[in-house]
C-alpha cells in the first residue's frame, strides 16, 4: 500500500513537472510570446535544470534539444524509482530499454498536451471569442503550428473553420502508433497515463 501511494505521487509530480518542461520546448517551437506570464512561469520553473544542460546539449534550428532531452531524463528517472519501489531495490533493467520507455512516454505527453490545447482553443472559441487572456493567448500560439498547415490544405466553410476536427483525427490516429509503439517496447502498467 506504501508502495503504491508513493509510486502515484511520484506520476503525478513528475507528469506535472515533465508538462512544463515540454511546454517550454512547445513553446519556443511555436516561437510564442515569452513576455507573457505564463511563459515566465514555465522559463523560472525549468531553467534550473536546463541551464546545466543547455552548456552541454545546444538548440539547433528553433529546436530546443536541452529541454528534450531534460524531460526524457525526467522520465527516465522517474521510471528507475518507480522500478525500485516495486521491487524494494535499484532494478536490473537494460538502459535502452529506460530510453524507449522514456522517449514513447514523452510521445504520448506531447500528444495530450496538443489535444487537450486544441479542444481548449476550440471551447474557447465558442464561449470567448477574441479573449486578450494571457491563458488564451498562450494556448492559441501553442496550437498554431499543428492547426495552420490544416487549415492551409482545408479552408474555413462560411465562416466555419474544421481544420480542429481534422487535427483531433490526426492526434487520435498518433496516440494509437505510440500505444503501438508502447506496446512494442514492453511498456506495461508502469507507463504514466498512455
Amino acid at each position: 500500500m506504501l508502495a503504491q501511494i508513493l509510486i502515484t505521487t511520484l506520476q503525478i509530480i513528475s507528469t506535472f513537472y515533465l508538462t512544463i518542461v515540454l511546454l517550454r520546448f512547445l513553446l519556443q517551437l511555436a516561437r510564442a510570446d515569452f513576455y507573457n506570464p505564463i511563459c515566465q512561469f514555465v522559463v523560472k520553473a525549468t531553467n534550473p535544470l536546463l541551464r546545466p544542460l543547455r552548456k552541454i546539449i545546444p538548440g539547433w534550428g528553433g529546436i530546443d534539444g536541452a529541454a528534450l532531452v531534460l524531460a526524457i531524463l525526467i522520465q527516465a528517472v522517474t521510471f528507475l524509482l518507480i522500478l525500485t519501489a516495486l521491487n524494494g531495490g535499484f532494478p536490473a533493467i537494460n538502459p535502452l530499454t529506460l530510453l524507449a520507455w522514456s522517449v514513447v512516454t514523452v510521445l504520448g505527453l506531447i500528444i495530450k498536451i496538443y489535444f487537450w490545447s486544441v479542444l481548449a482553443v476550440v471551447l474557447i472559441s465558442w464561449v470567448a471569442p477574441g479573449s486578450a487572456h494571457p491563458a488564451i493567448q498562450l494556448i492559441a500560439q501553442l496550437t498554431e503550428p499543428v492547426m495552420r498547415p490544416v487549415r492551409n490544405v482545408m479552408p474555413a466553410l462560411g465562416g466555419l473553420d474544421l481544420s480542429p476536427i481534422v487535427v483531433f483525427l490526426i492526434l487520435n490516429v498518433l496516440s494509437v502508433v505510440v500505444e503501438h509503439m508502447a506496446a512494442s517496447v514492453g511498456l506495461g502498467s508502469i507507463g504514466i497515463g498512455l
